[in-house]
């Protein structure tokens, strides 16, 4: 593979993880662009790996108290475990399936179409006061579901577990602190079960270069998405990613249909 579309799908996995437009989906749809036939799956797990950096960057001061189990921090690992329960079951349980929606342009639009709603939900319900000390075990489990079914192309996971925290009543800052440190045992734990099957079958087919640069960018952007899409949470203005997933997943669609 050329390095730029590495970089260039790094690029794209940064802003979109934490922009609640569906990484999984977008890579999909760039893999078809760039016509990448092999290690889709792969490709896409390596470089989500990358955007636990700029997590750990913006949310150190969290994460730093949680290390040091932080009375005033137990109960945020509590909630964090219990999320993470449903995401790795439905993980393990249904990985083949997942994996043959990672081919699937047309299924990737009608989730894009479908995130967009979700947004519009979350968007409408933007406006609770809940604290995350208040969450239960229930709620979180809930949640967790939430990031699990955003496995599939086309489903955002801070989208989707964003909107399933503000539907719960929890406040815009609890709920996108609580999905971005959620995503941290996720997102690697899934990246270390890759990388393991990459080194157990092989890696000759990989640019090692285009890895790195790549998982580079995915920081880089990473970073930037966080900060702006918390600004963007804070003035309750989801409804501008609806849009543009509505008019992204249409535009996929018609060209599946048409061509």
């Amino acid at each position: 593979m050329e390095i730029v579309k590495i970089v260039v799908l790094g690029l794209i996995q940064g802003l979109t993880e934490f922009l609640p437009i569906s990484s999984s989906g977008h890579l999909v749809i760039m893999q078809k662009v760039f016509n990448i036939q092999e290690n889709q799956l792969l490709i896409s797990v390596l470089l989500h790996f990358g955007t636990l950096i700029p997590v750990l960057i913006v949310f150190w001061e969290d994460i730093k108290e949680i290390l040091y189990f932080k009375k005033d921090k137990r109960y945020f690992i509590y909630l964090i475990i219990i999320a993470s329960i449903p995401t790795a079951l439905m993980g393990v349980l249904f990985e083949d399936f997942f994996e043959k929606l990672f081919s699937s342009t047309l299924s990737t639009a009608l989730m894009l179409i479908v995130t967009g709603f979700i947004l519009l939900l979350g968007d409408r319900l933007a406006n609770y006061d809940k604290k995350i000390t208040n969450f239960k075990w229930l709620n979180a489990f809930l949640v967790g579901i939430a990031q699990g079914i955003a496995i599939i192309p086309g489903i955002s996971r801070s989208g989707s577990t964003i909107t399933a925290s503000l539907v719960q009543g929890l406040n815009k800052e609890d709920a996108a602190r609580f999905s971005f440190i959620l995503s941290i045992p996720v997102i690697g734990g899934a990246g270390l079960l890759k990388v393991g099957d990459a080194l157990s079958t092989g890696v000759s087919n990989f640019n090692i270069t285009a890895i790195i640069l790549g998982i580079l960018s995915s920081i880089i952007s990473g970073y930037i998405a966080i900060r702006y899409f918390i600004y963007i949470l804070k003035r309750q203005k989801l409804i501008y990613f609806s849009v543009y997933l509505w008019i992204v997943g249409t535009i996929i669609l018609l060209y599946e249909g048409l061509f």
